[in-house]
Parts: C-alpha cells; structure tokens; sequence
C-alpha cells in the first residue's frame, strides 16, 4: 500500500463519536453498519465536518492570506491523520501546527512527524449520491479532454450499457450517443444510475494521488451493476494511486466488492463495520479482510452490525 494514504483515524467528541480510532486503512475501503450507527459522521468527520464539495467554507472564515495559506497547507499534510477536539469557546486560532475554528468548535491538528513530503500534490474529494453536480462532472471531464482519455471512458461506458457507445460534454450538456443509431442524447434521458457512473468514471481517470470519500456509493446504481462499480474502482484506484473510503448499507452491495475484490485478488482492499459496544455505548469498528467477509457472507454472519 503507497504511505501516502490514511492509515488511521482518530475522532474524538464529533456528534456521536466520544473517543474513537480506527486503523488498518488501505487503498479501498468499505463502511457499513446498522441505520444511524454513525457512517455519515464518520465521513463528515473525515472530510473536516463540511458536507460539500470543497473546502472553500472553512476557508472563508479566515481572515489573512496567511491563514488561508496555512489551511490548504494543512489539508494536503493532514491526510495521514485526523484528530477532532471540541472547545468551549468560539474563536479562530493558529497554535503552531494546529487550526482551531468556530465550524462547531473543531481543531485540525497537525503532526509534522507524520506527514509526507510537502511538495506532493494529494487532495481531498467528498462525493454526495445524493446529489448529482453538473459542474463537478464538466471539472472532472475538461481534465479528460486534456490528457486524451475520450477512449478509456467510451470503453467503460460501453461496459456499463453496451448500447451506449460514447460520452461527451457538447455546448455544456453532458450527452451519450447510441449504438443503434449514432445519436447523442442528453445524459438525463438515461437515469442517475449512468449519470452518477459516468461521474466516477470522470472523476478517477482525472484524479491521481487523490484521497476520495463517497456516502452511501450504491445509491441510484442498480444491484446488477455493482460489479462493474466495483470493478471500476478498484482497478483505477490502483493505477492512479487513489484512495477509497465508501459507505453503504446494502447487501448486494457488499456482496458485490467482496466478490470483485477476490476476482481481482486485490489485497489492498479492506472490509470495515462500524458497531456500539453494549456495555459502554461506545462507536468501534472492526475490520474484515477477504477471507474474513467472505466467511461471515456465506454463514449468515454479523457483518452489517446485526
């Protein structure tokens, strides 16, 4: 696994997190657990507590180009480790290698001793399922164009659907031609499944050395689907050195990258479930390898928190 990716993660009083860490990370991982155990605060934790796109909101509370320096310094250098604290007060400091901000009283802290090489472009991308962004895919797309990759996203759009047999951006609407007939219609005649396919497609064949995050992956994609899903992510993860933190709650789903995992015999994958400790009420989470979910599939195990 490249040591530029997470390795572990430490939440500590962010909504239903008291004093949580998690370790084992690798290059894809996916999250389950029951309803409302705390996968979607884990990931809004893990992208700073800011449920969009990008960082800009936290940025502009910050009053100095120095500030704001500092901050994007430390969103690239704090991709091996996150610590969340609370405070009491409501103030925006700058404590040597820590950020405190008024965004529900958070410090993002910074250990120097564990960071990579500073000049080594690794961003973060938190994608929303939920909602559908035409400008992210013409971002991710307009990268695309620029490095000649219109083959690589026929050929995986065509696995998707064989009837369809390109995908473009024409005069700003994203747009599929057809097998049968050589016409392209709008990307909306075609449902969320393709839209929402065709943005990962976009968005992993543009990003490299990326650190990506996406609640509830199987939204808007059918069941039969998910092994081409699956596929997708794993073998351009892997080639463009990205790393993958996914959620979901649905069976087929996990069945699915445990199957496709196994196919491709990629040990960089990793199983996580999210639990509550009986006794203490405390979050946990415990991971399961191939063999390990394999196992618990299989036999009717608690894999899902159950």
């Amino acid at each position: 696994m490249d040591n530029k990716f997470i390795k572990k993660i430490e939440i500590i009083n962010y909504k239903c997190f008291d004093n949580f860490k998690a370790d084992g990370f690798k290059r894809v991982n996916l999250i389950s657990g029951k309803n409302n155990v705390g996968k979607t605060a884990f990931m809004e934790a893990c992208y700073l507590n800011i449920h969009s796109n990008t960082s800009y909101a936290l940025a502009g509370i910050m009053t100095s180009r120095y500030q704001i320096d500092l901050f994007y310094q430390l969103m690239q250098e704090v991709s091996i480790k996150y610590v969340y604290k609370f405070l009491k007060d409501e103030s925006i400091k700058f404590i040597e290698n820590q950020i405190i901000t008024n965004i529900d009283n958070t410090i993002i802290q910074y250990n120097e001793n564990e960071c990579f090489d500073h000049k080594i472009d690794n961003s973060i991308i938190f994608i929303d399922t939920l909602k559908s962004s035409k400008n992210s895919l013409e971002q991710y797309y307009s990268k695309i164009i620029e490095n000649k990759l219109e083959g690589q996203i026929d050929a995986l759009v065509n696995q998707f659907d064989t009837s369809l047999d390109s995908f473009r951006i024409i005069s700003s609407e994203p747009k599929c031609s057809s097998t049968l007939d050589g016409k392209f219609r709008s990307l909306n005649e075609f449902g969320d499944g393709l839209h929402k396919y065709i943005t990962f497609i976009c968005l992993l064949l543009s990003s490299q050395n990326t650190t990506v995050f996406i609640d509830e992956i199987d939204v808007g994609i059918h069941y039969s689907q998910f092994d081409n899903l699956w596929k997708l992510f794993m073998e351009i993860s892997k080639k463009q050195n990205i790393q993958i933190f996914a959620t979901t709650h649905s069976k087929e789903c996990i069945e699915s990258y445990n199957r496709v995992s196994q196919k491709l015999n990629d040990t960089d994958t990793v199983y996580f479930e999210i639990g509550k400790n009986k006794n203490t009420k405390e979050l946990f989470m415990r991971n399961l390898d191939n063999e390990q979910l394999n196992y618990e599939l299989t036999h009717q195990g608690r894999y899902r928190g159950e």
